[in-house]
């Protein structure tokens, strides 16, 4: 293992064009869910449900007590305000409502891909054994460790891991993603789900779920809400909501008497108003559908959290753990230029690069033939043109693969030590310039593949051709937007510490854990945690899940073995490593958005206070309607037009609770000034504009005005 103990030198190449910084954005709201979501806001006044909001529970408790007043001694005033705080209650259950039924919508979709289908169970399935007994047996009642066969144009069953054959399946059910995906026995591509179909082929699968708790049954669970607990910042928050409700109960109690002794004894209905003004029953309504939209943003980008407290936890990470292959760079080295030795041309070493190439079907092979003929203007050439040409293969102890020509030309490509061996048996020698070509590619952090040739009895070197790790176009800017963000970027790759650092460096991570095993990856965790720091990783072998278990949030790729999607805290369908950066900034909005909702909350309650306590003891202490600065038009009309504002703000607000508020990425200390000035400022203000329309219009009401 080797760890860095600096950051890599920053690459010193053409800069990248300038990009705009990436932002997160949600979904929309449909109005029409609005309406949709109504009934089961109303049904949401249920007590028992209200009670698990204190603060609404305060809201609808004076509610009924504003019902028993008005109903005691009618008034226009007395019912108005019983009405909109009715009308509170259930805007905040609306909230709630709409982000649960956008989840059930996904679940909806989510049922049609379960079928019912009958699965081939093998009862005697052993490895090796040629025809086990079938037995016909519908899915539910699949048991972990059974075996199921399935051959093409069949549904899987349930889920489980590939044990015996390869086959292509089609996972657009879960995914969305139209494209086939290759599942295979052994590996990290054995996993597979439930609901999916196999196009070709045939596999016997070892059934990894109990009936009911497959990973549709679950991502239905999760999206509709039914098994969302509370974070721990929820909670928190909860009871510090509730603890300033009963502070504020008490005092607008104990005013009571002190209203009585001054001469202006309160009604009922004014008192509840008054503490409905006063507790914060903006961010009341708003904070469970914040947390519920949050989980939903992740499932619109195709990753399934198992736990708000995931997400919150993607939010405060400090470290990322991000594997080399796949996530920093394309994934498949590619050939980048032929470096000749002397004597010979470039076009001569491409010609026999591309003719050693043309039966090599990997990606790096593939690579050499397009460099050849895009650099050197080499026309592409098929294995069937080269008549009486017997192609050689690479394989493990060879390490070469390469072409015997007609005419006595054979051309060999591969590992620098295993090609000058075959020079030297040939009767060649290897050029001295050639050891130093090679040195000089491994310390970029390249791989070097010499091709060499035959001829009439001799062999040379011919030159080297230099391969090397792609990095994805603008990896490098995102990684510096996480920096600004104080996120620190560790790559993660099982090459040489030469190799890694040159890779860093060209990529911009803060450091690299090169020659990496999976013990050395839970250390890392380990030590980063100690530090009191929160760590996010990706994986997808059996190997990783201890890790992937280890991490605050650990992102298992849905292509990758049943281990691993169990230990991580939330799956990336997808499959897409990278996505885990984009996971992080959507945790962060979740916070933002509870955090600027929460500032907005209380600063627009300032604004009622200068609405209702001059409306209370104006008529004993006329020195109080100074404090009237808005000007309105009498008492019921001032706390009448504070406590419809108070209703309908919660409304005004559920689209951005739902889309979140605009994220870019930014230091904590930018993005805290932004929300105080914008969701403070613009939260003190507000409510001063709201309140003196509402009143210009409800003056004009008889019995108010």
């Amino acid at each position: 293992m080797s760890l860095t103990t600096e950051r890599p030198p920053v690459p010193t190449g053409p800069a990248a064009p300038p990009q705009a910084p990436h932002r997160i954005s949600g979904g929309l709201l449909d109005p029409k869910m609005l309406l949709s979501a109504f009934p089961g806001a109303v049904r949401k006044l249920d007590p028992r449900l209200l009670g698990r909001n204190p603060v609404m529970f305060v809201v609808g408790v004076g509610a009924l007590l504003t019902t028993a007043e008005a109903i005691k001694t009618p008034s226009v005033f007395a019912w108005v305000i019983t009405v909109w705080l009715w009308l509170t209650a259930i805007f905040a259950n609306l909230a709630e409502a709409v982000a649960e039924g956008r989840g059930k919508a996904q679940a909806e979709t989510l049922r049609r891909t379960k079928t019912e289908t009958v699965a081939r169970r093998l009862t005697d399935w052993r490895p090796g054994v040629s025809s086990p007994h079938e037995e016909p047996a519908p899915a539910a009642e699949l048991r972990l460790g059974d075996y199921v066969v399935v051959e093409a144009g069949q549904a899987i069953p349930g889920d489980g891991d590939v044990v015996e054959g390869i086959a292509s399946v089609d996972e657009s059910a879960i995914t969305g993603e139209s494209a086939p995906v290759i599942r295979e026995s052994g590996g990290d591509r054995s996993a597979v789900t439930g609901g999916t179909r196999v196009l070709s082929d045939r596999i016997v699968i070892r059934i990894t779920s109990k009936p009911g708790e497959t990973f549709i049954d679950r991502m239905i669970a999760l999206v509709e809400g039914a098994s969302r607990q509370k974070t721990p910042n929820e909670i928190a928050l909860n009871i510090l909501l509730a603890s300033l409700t009963i502070v504020f109960l008490l005092a607008v109690v104990t005013l009571q008497p002190l209203a009585i002794y001054a001469g202006a004894p309160q009604s009922i209905v004014v008192l509840v108003a008054l503490v409905v003004a006063l507790i914060p029953t903006t961010i009341g309504a708003l904070l469970s559908a914040i947390g519920i939209a949050g989980m939903d943003r992740l499932v619109q980008r195709n990753v399934l959290a198992m736990s708000g407290r995931a997400v919150e936890a993607a939010g405060d990470v400090n470290t990322l753990l991000l594997d080399k292959t796949g996530t920093i760079t394309l994934g498949n080295r590619q050939a980048s230029g032929f470096l000749p030795v002397a004597g010979v041309t470039a076009d001569a070493l491409a010609d026999a690069a591309q003719l050693a190439s043309l039966a090599d079907e990997t990606p790096e092979g593939r690579s050499i033939i397009v460099l050849a003929k895009t650099a050197y203007g080499l026309r592409e050439r098929q294995p069937g043109e080269l008549d009486g040409a017997l192609f050689v293969e690479f394989t493990a102890q060879t390490r070469m693969s390469g072409v015997d020509l007609p005419g006595d030309r054979r051309i060999r490509k591969g590992a620098a030590g295993a090609v000058r061996a075959w020079v030297r048996d040939n009767g060649g020698s290897a050029d001295p310039e050639l050891g130093k070509t090679v040195d000089a590619i491994s310390a970029s952090g390249g791989t070097p593949l010499v091709v060499a040739e035959h001829v009439r009895g001799t062999a040379r070197a011919l030159g080297v051709i230099h391969l090397k790790d792609v990095v994805k176009d603008g990896i490098a800017e995102r990684f510096a937007e996480l920096r600004t963000m104080g996120i620190r970027t560790v790559m993660i790759t099982g090459d040489n510490p030469l190799t890694a650092k040159a890779i860093a460096a060209e990529a911009g991570v803060d450091d690299f854990l090169a020659e990496a095993t999976p013990e050395d990856k839970m250390a890392l965790i380990r030590k980063e945690q100690e530090g009191s720091k929160l760590v996010a990783m990706t994986g997808d072998g059996t190997n990783d899940a201890p890790a992937l278990a280890q991490a605050d949030v650990g992102v298992a790729m849905n292509t990758g073995t049943s281990a691993a999607k169990e230990a991580g805290n939330m799956v990336d369908l997808d499959s897409n490593p990278t996505k885990l950066i984009e996971i992080v900034q959507i945790g962060k909005q979740l916070l933002i958005t509870r955090g600027a909702l929460t500032t907005f909350s209380i600063t627009n309650d300032v604004a009622k206070y200068f609405a209702i306590i001059p409306a209370m003891f104006a008529s004993v202490y006329p020195g109080l309607g100074k404090l009237n600065i808005m000007g309105l038009h009498s008492p019921t009309s001032a706390i009448t037009s504070a406590i419809i504002f108070n209703a309908l703000i919660i409304p005004a607000l559920i689209p951005l609770a739902l889309r979140g508020v605009r994220y870019r990425p930014a230091a904590a200390s930018t993005l805290l000034a932004r929300n105080l000035l914008f969701y403070g400022i613009g939260g003190f203000i507000l409510p001063f504009i709201g309140i003196k329309i509402i009143d210009l219009i409800v003056q004009f009401i008889p019995g108010i005005g």
